[in-house]
């Protein structure tokens, strides 16, 4: 969505969220404004009801969207601005006038890594680099191409029951005889063998789920935002724009249905852990189950990141930075001259280790 716009009193420049703060300061002059907590709860809204009705209006809002042609995220646009970069990848991108209407977001975690601590997180990062090629860092655009972004989330609270079929297994000890070889005779011995009994069984069980965290957006590599966890949602404050202010956030292109289905395979493990511990035993095995969700609500949350779009070697990296605890991901290219020059170089290391070792046998 787009942010609204606040006024530094002293020189009319726009004050941008300072993070770590709860506050908004002019970049210009330094005035400071502080923000006003809200001390509303933050709302879990009915999933069934947003399904049949997520038109309603009350907490429905419109925004102005522009489709990134080079990694196709959805990026909301400033009013004021014609023309901008995209925060992930770099690509050019041109206001149009495309609008969409999106459930509005109920909370935020603010913004609490520095723009300067994010750089010399990515500087240290790339300095750990093994067999990167000598000239990435000239490649790297990070002074100029660093953008705060809040990435949409959902997060899912829902119980279920789950009905199952299964089979128990349970460990019993036989002993067995059997001959051992020795030079000139032979030996009969025994010896106690492990199997397995198998019961044939079925039950139901059930789970209570809080906070199922599914990333509601398409345009960055899934591997490295789930990295980018855990997060901190016991922080989570009241949807305010203040706290957007200065920065960038991307629409949601996953929608409500289809996050809890993605929602329904980070439940499954939970589900057959809780299964076969019903099930009981040395071993289980469960055959079949069937899961019925009820009482499902959900928030549309927001958490912020650093993000970067670098290219070498005409291809697009990306690299990610959790604003709430400096967990850096990111993608590398990779120096296949400096791998392959060590691999050449362990291998006659082997060989001139083997022809010493042969020499001194010798």
């Amino acid at each position: 969505m787009t942010s609204r716009q606040f006024p530094c009193i002293t020189c009319g420049a726009d004050l941008k969220f300072e993070p770590g703060s709860e506050r908004l300061k002019c970049p210009y002059c330094g005035t400071e404004n502080q923000i006003e907590k809200l001390e509303d709860d933050i709302i879990e809204l009915d999933f069934d009801e947003y399904v049949v009705q997520v038109e309603r209006q009350d907490n429905i809002h419109e925004v102005m969207l522009v489709k990134c042609e080079g990694c196709a995220a959805e990026i909301t646009f400033d009013p004021n601005i014609a023309a901008d970069e995209c925060p992930y990848c770099g690509t050019s991108l041109v206001r149009t006038t495309e609008t969409q209407h999106l459930i509005k977001p109920q909370a935020l975690l603010p913004f609490k890594v520095t723009e300067k601590k994010a750089n010399l997180v990515f500087q240290s990062w790339l300095k750990n680099l093994w067999f990167a090629p000598n000239k990435l860092k000239q490649y790297a655009r990070m002074e100029y191409s660093l953008q705060g972004i809040y990435m949409p989330y959902w997060t899912y609270d829902t119980n279920t029951i789950t009905q199952y079929t299964g089979r128990r297994g349970e460990y019993y000890y036989v002993t067995e005889r059997y001959t051992r070889h020795a030079p000139g005779k032979q030996e009969v011995r025994t010896r106690r063998v492990r199997k397995t009994r198998w019961h044939a069984t079925n039950g139901t069980v059930r789970n209570t789920f809080d906070d199922i965290l599914v990333v509601a957006s398409r345009s960055l590599p899934m591997s490295y935002i789930r990295a980018l966890e855990p997060w901190d949602l016991a922080n989570l404050v009241p949807y305010k724009d203040d706290y957007l202010s200065g920065f960038r956030t991307e629409s949601y292109t996953i929608n409500l249905k289809e996050g809890f289905e993605i929602s329904k395979g980070i439940m499954a493990d939970t589900i057959v852990y809780t299964i076969k511990t019903d099930i009981g035993g040395d071993e289980q095995i469960v055959r079949s189950k069937h899961t019925d969700y009820y009482d499902i609500t959900f928030k549309h949350v927001l958490l912020p990141i650093w993000s970067s779009g670098y290219r070498f070697n005409n291809h697009t990296y990306h690299f990610l930075v959790n604003a709430r605890t400096g967990e850096v991901q990111g993608e590398r290219p990779w120096s296949w001259l400096k791998i392959a020059f060590t691999v050449i170089l362990f291998i006659i290391t082997i060989i001139i280790f083997l022809v010493l070792y042969s020499d001194q046998l010798g």
